[in-house]
């Protein structure tokens, strides 16, 4: 397969027998390589050949989602036990699943009807103890004061005080009135509003009692666990009964019978507590068979589930197809790979056959004039990077394909920002983690950031192998540099040198083997030294990385055969753009080599200013002078080159392609060839105008892109430079500063601030910072100089790409 192209489409037409067209698309759905067309696209989905089929699903659908809320609030997780050698297909699934449903409905009803019932009970039997114990309190408090009377009535009494008592006695007991009641439950947080309601209604005209409950009780109406009290309100009268009732009902007050005498109250509480345990018995075996139902359901959810996603996919795909009913066949077109063309025949060829039907699935390979999809072949390693592309914009079809070297270089440009092999290492530990648990975690919901960092695992472990890679260029482990290689190269030039880190430093051994050397760190031009370093070595990878890019677009124009875009748009940016910045990598190179002072802003800037004049101290090599006025011409002359040729070719080529057509014979536009796109009388016309103008601000554009672009790039020396300084300010104002304490407590408190800031700053921020300037350089840097973009992903039906959260 090649990796630089997307894969070879075709465009093909299937004719599939009806008796064989639902097992075909399934087994095209096993195979994932055929995107389909919707032949019905003017037709409501109502209209559509399996609209009836896509109902079922809806409704099986349905049953199992109320299967699985009931399994997540009974804590039944699905399994898929002793399952996956068993087959079942839609109608038994069907019917199946409309015998479960209503088995769980049934039960389900019958466990609230008994669980209301006993939550009833519950409550009648807190009502019958707490307002046994207001009568009982009260009839002794009645008891206690009638004898206190009677002991002062005969102390006080006299010769006519028995007759006097008695009629006294009588009158009370001609005025005495028989008092109602009513006994129930209230919310704990109505109670008080519900007392002063009742107060307001009967303008005090009652008597009402309250007793805490201690536990809450679950309320036989909405099933909750309520704090109650229970209460008792005395009345007088059917008017003030009619609306002490109604407060009651507003108020969501249960009530309950009680009766105040005293033997009927043990009675009830009996017959009650008898109830309650029958009940408790009968609950518990309807909840035993309620889990052992939702537990078989369970073992075999995910298995209806997966059946239901596929057979839906399946219908709905077939709603895309054309329906031929005299032929008694479906017609469907569709994209497909060049190399799946032999799978899909097989496939085909199984379907039929598996089927019975004696007339076979025609395949044939359509030609067209559409921009077939975008396709290229991925697997888990390399997919992530080639979303990164795809962010950006879905290459068109046959275009060079950014991905494959986004692979190397987007790892490597942010490594060249965030050069720490210390970091690296840590950022590599972490990739390699979501590597080994990547079989868990993929089976997972995880949340969006870690979702977000799985999935790009690998993009995370490359990074941090090119981190550790320029970790070791730039000897930074945490900022200390090391001397991992060999022994530092400098050495103090007399004993009164203690350390390597002040003037007086000769070199005394060979040039230190790979990256920089430990002694420039802390030196005093350790600062200008890695500025000059990280700044020259920014401008010669963006100015590699820019050249790969036109070398591409060369690439595309050669592919899709346009010789114009190969000699008058690759050539004069390559001219261009090397004349001025591939001229200044040549001389930084050069004077890395041979160790000259010259000053290269000099040297840039007098090259546009004083082209002719001598170079004097900043002269690199013989011929400068000369190679400068060259490179100089050929830039000017690259401008114009991309400005003005290509339009007028263009406009040749028009008139080449349509000459003496104005002249030729009208025949019936009956046929298509004739009527097609090149015909005479078919073909746009050509405005000059509209090219040129599109060629000016391409050719300005790119001018103008060549110098942004490329100071653009300077961002990966100002991170690397950023990045360095933070990790060593943190490594000498943090951890260096608690060590000079001698304090343990501080040392500890120092660690711990070290490690916190290392890992919030420097792991988490700088990372994700250095990412998106990688990001950037490779979205506008490097691509726009011959990536388009403006296709669209290949998207084939499969079941591969189903998955638990599509709407069943």
């Amino acid at each position: 397969m090649d990796l630089l192209r997307s894969e070879p489409m075709q465009l093909v037409q299937l004719i599939i027998p009806i008796e064989a067209a639902h097992r075909s698309i399934s087994y095209l759905g096993d195979l994932g390589l055929v995107q389909f067309k919707d032949l019905n696209a003017d037709k409501s989905p109502f209209q559509r050949t399996y609209a009836t089929q896509i109902k079922r699903c809806g409704e099986m659908a349905r049953t199992l989602r109320l299967f699985k809320e009931q399994m997540t609030k009974a804590g039944v997780s699905p399994s898929m036990q002793n399952t996956r050698n068993s087959v079942i297909d839609l109608d038994h699934l069907e019917v199946k699943l409309k015998e479960l449903e209503a088995d769980l409905l049934e039960n389900k009803a019958n466990n609230e009807k008994l669980q209301h019932t006993y939550n009833e009970l519950v409550e009648y039997k807190l009502v019958l103890e707490k307002v046994g114990e207001f009568f009982s309190s009260a009839q002794n408090s009645a008891v206690a004061q009638q004898r206190e009377h009677d002991v002062q009535t005969t102390v006080k009494g006299s010769i006519d005080s028995p007759l006097l008592l008695e009629q006294e006695t009588t009158a009370f007991s001609a005025k005495q009135v028989k008092l109602g009641f009513i006994s129930g439950l209230v919310p704990r947080e109505k109670s008080i509003p519900f007392e002063r309601i009742l107060f307001r209604a009967t303008r005090g005209n009652v008597f009402m009692k309250q007793a805490v409950i201690d536990k809450p009780v679950l309320d036989p109406i909405s099933g909750e666990k309520v704090d109650k009290n229970v209460f008792v309100v005395f009345y007088s009268g059917e008017r003030v009964k009619s609306k002490i009732l109604k407060i009651c009902d507003a108020f969501g007050a249960n009530r309950y019978p009680f009766s105040d005498d005293l033997g009927k109250q043990f009675q009830m509480i009996r017959e009650v507590s008898g109830k309650l345990s029958e009940l408790k018995t009968t609950i518990d075996v309807g909840l035993l068979h309620w889990n052992t139902l939702l537990q078989s359901i369970g073992h075999q959810y995910e298995q209806w589930s997966l059946l239901l996603r596929r057979e839906k996919a399946v219908y709905h795909t077939l709603n895309m197809l054309s329906f031929n009913v005299t032929r008694k066949c479906l017609l469907a077109e569709g994209w497909c790979p060049v190399f799946a063309t032999s799978q899909i025949q097989k496939v085909l060829q199984r379907a039929t056959r598996d089927c019975n039907s004696q007339v076979g699935a025609i395949f044939q390979v359509l030609q067209t004039k559409e921009s077939p999809p975008t396709y290229f072949y991925t697997n888990k390693f390399t997919s992530s990077f080639q979303e990164i592309v795809d962010a950006y914009g879905v290459a068109k079809y046959q275009e060079a394909n950014p991905g494959v070297y986004t692979i190397i270089t987007f790892p490597f440009l942010f490594a060249v920002m965030f050069g720490d092999w210390g970091h690296g290492i840590c950022i590599l530990l972490a990739s390699l983690y979501l590597i080994i648990r990547e079989k868990k975690y993929s089976s997972q919901k995880l949340g969006d950031i870690m979702q977000m960092a799985f999935g790009g695992r690998y993009v995370i472990a490359m990074m941090a192998i090119f981190s550790i890679y320029t970790g070791f260029i730039y000897n930074e482990f945490f900022s200390v540099p090391f001397a991992i290689f060999a022994p530092s190269a400098y050495a103090c030039r007399d004993p009164s040198c203690r350390d390597a880190s002040t003037t007086g430093l000769i070199k005394v051994r060979n040039t230190y083997p790979f990256g920089l050397d430990p002694v420039w760190h802390g030196s005093r031009s350790e600062l200008p030294f890695l500025n000059s370093l990280k700044m020259k070595m920014s401008i010669l990878l963006g100015v590699c990385q820019m050249n790969l890019g036109i070398i591409l677009s060369y690439f595309n124009a050669k592919y899709f055969g346009s010789s114009i875009d190969v000699w008058h748009q690759f050539v004069p940016q390559m001219i261009f753009l090397n004349s001025l910045f591939g001229y200044l990598s040549l001389i930084i190179i050069v004077k890395w080599f041979t160790g000259s002072q010259a000053d290269l802003y000099h040297v840039m800037i007098y090259m546009f200013l004083s082209p002719t004049d001598d170079l004097g101290e900043n002269q690199l090599f013989v011929g400068q002078k000369f190679l400068q006025l060259g490179l100089l011409l050929s830039a000017l002359v690259a401008v114009p080159w991309m400005l003005l040729p290509k339009p007028f070719l263009l406009k040749k080529q028009h008139e080449e392609r349509h000459q003496g057509q104005s002249y030729s014979l009208v025949h019936s536009t009956d046929d298509p060839i004739e009527s097609g796109p090149h015909s005479p009388h078919g073909h746009e016309g050509f405005e000059f105008s509209e090219v040129f103008v599109h060629q000016l601000i391409h050719t300005i554009e790119f001018v103008l892109g060549a110098v942004s672009n490329t100071a653009s790039y300077l961002r990966l020396w100002a991170l690397s430079l950023a990045h360095s300084e933070l990790s060593s300010v943190f490594y000498d104002k943090v951890l260096l500063m608690a060590w000079e304490f001698n304090n343990t407590v501080i040392l500890i408190v120092g660690v711990i601030v070290f490690i916190c800031a290392t890992v919030g700053v420097l792991l988490l921020m700088e990372t994700l910072s250095a990412f998106l300037h990688a990001l950037r350089l490779h979205w506008v840097e490097f691509q726009n100089k011959f990536y388009v973009g403006d296709g669209y992903k290949f998207a084939p039906f499969s079941f591969a790409l189903l998955s638990d959260e599509d709407e069943l």
